[in-house]
């Protein structure tokens, strides 16, 4: 039997749904309507962190428990209203990637089964400028979340003491991540090894706690700084994305309060679509400074 159908106008926009019911996070029996229901609901905000990024989607055409994969072209017999730029890449060449500017092209990404969302830290009209340094703080058992959120409030410590700002958001997963704004005209060849500088530095200072290098077994019971997703090449996840994880947890902005309340372990840091679309309601765009505050990276010996 064919599949059932649901034409709906999004700005415009026609836009065909399919399989509404089907089941996407099994546990939770979340289903596909749900997920393009957040999607649409939370647009406004989540849109304006996509914007103008090549954007890598992971799809999962089963669901979380099954096949997943990271999609960077656009797909053939995309709509041709959803935009498409050509970026170059190293090693394959020239991709045409999606860069997602509006509603309809967001909801047409969750009828496609792109659950995650990550895009570049670079726009399309600057790829060697990065627009933030981001910085992913991921647990190694039987450190958790508490651990992360004290790696955390060490980096805004840190960049503190040098001036700078910075804005935590959960991963989603186990950690989280702290983005420091820039929106200039830097390049990774000067984020990426300050990036690095700062996680040996925090290395360095708790050594116990912290660790710079990706290798497994030096990551038992730390807190991996993970430096190096500032490269043109990397993403990460965005801002108000789903995650394919047990729950259909979000990537969601905190508040340094609500970190500080985790690192005494009083707060697991854990959101759903009517958690993170009520704490819009209620707090605005806590990482809107990401995309507006502009701030020079400093010079480092």
């Amino acid at each position: 039997m064919a599949d059932e159908r649901t034409e709906v106008e999004v700005e415009g926009r026609t836009l065909s749904l399919s399989n509404l019911d089907k089941v996407m996070w099994p546990k939770s029996k979340t289903t596909k309507g749900e997920a393009i229901d957040y999607y649409a609901r939370v647009a406004e905000t989540l849109v304006p962190h996509l914007a103008q990024r090549p954007l890598t989607r992971v799809r999962f055409p089963d669901g979380v428990d099954g096949q997943r994969f990271y999609e960077k072209r656009i797909p053939k017999g995309a709509p041709e209203w959803v935009r498409a730029e050509p970026v170059g890449m190293d090693r394959v060449g020239e991709i045409d990637f999606v860069v997602c500017d509006d509603t309809p092209s967001l909801v047409w990404l969750a009828q496609m089964g792109a659950l995650e969302l990550h895009p570049s830290l670079s726009k399309v009209q600057a790829m060697e400028c990065p627009s933030v340094l981001a910085f992913d703080l991921d647990p190694g058992p039987p450190a958790a979340m508490r651990e992360c959120c004290t790696v955390a409030l060490r980096v805004r410590d840190l960049f503190e003491g040098i001036g700078l700002e910075c804005f935590p958001k959960t991963s989603g997963s186990k950690g989280i991540q702290v983005y420091v704004p820039l929106n200039g005209d830097v390049t990774y060849e000067r984020t990426k090894p300050f990036a690095h500088a700062v996680a040996r530095a925090l290395e360095k200072a708790e050594p116990a706690l912290v660790v710079s290098r990706m290798t497994k077994s030096l990551r038992i019971g730390k807190v991996l700084v993970d430096w190096s997703q500032n490269t043109r090449s990397k993403t990460t996840v965005a801002a108000y994305s789903l995650r394919a994880r047990e729950r259909p947890t979000i990537s969601t902005p905190v508040t340094w309060d609500e970190v500080e309340a985790g690192a005494q372990g009083d707060d697991e840091l854990a959101f759903v679509a009517e958690d993170v679309l009520e704490r819009i309601e209620k707090h605005g765009d806590l990482f809107e400074p990401v995309l507006t505050l502009e701030q020079p990276l400093p010079d480092y010996g």
